[in-house]
């Protein structure tokens, strides 16, 4: 049986995840990388707040989007990360894709140079 929270607990169990992603002085990352974080893609930096929550089950959505990196490395999107702005892995796992991912980028496939903009990110709680 899969363990289920409350819906305030929800809300104040990733309102502590954002509070981590926000609390360093420096801004938040999100990294976008191939399979398993294998090779960092491109890196983007996160707005504060970087995420605001609200719903049932929980979810933390992405503030000031669109927002757009220079990729470093060339390769297919695979998956993404969000480190606090002293380099602290706070969320790792996050799907990418055009659609219906986590976060939702204008393309998977990346060349080192390319512009890559963020058209949307969120977080969800498991219910």
């Amino acid at each position: 049986m899969a363990v289920s929270y409350a819906g305030t607990l929800q809300t104040s169990r990733m309102n502590a995840v954002v509070s981590a992603v926000d609390a360093h002085a420096s801004p938040a990352t999100l990294e976008i990388g191939t399979a398993a974080m294998a090779q960092v893609l491109v890196i983007i930096t996160l707005g504060d707040p970087s995420f605001a929550v609200a719903g049932t089950p929980a979810v933390a959505t992405m503030q000031g989007v669109p927002k757009s990196g220079t990729a470093s490395g060339t390769g297919t999107a695979a998956a993404a990360r969000i480190k606090e702005g002293g380099g602290t892995a706070i969320v790792t796992g996050l799907t990418v894709g055009t659609s219906a991912a986590d976060i939702i980028l204008n393309s998977t496939s990346i060349s080192n140079g390319q512009t890559v903009t963020i058209s949307a990110g969120t977080i969800t709680h498991a219910s």
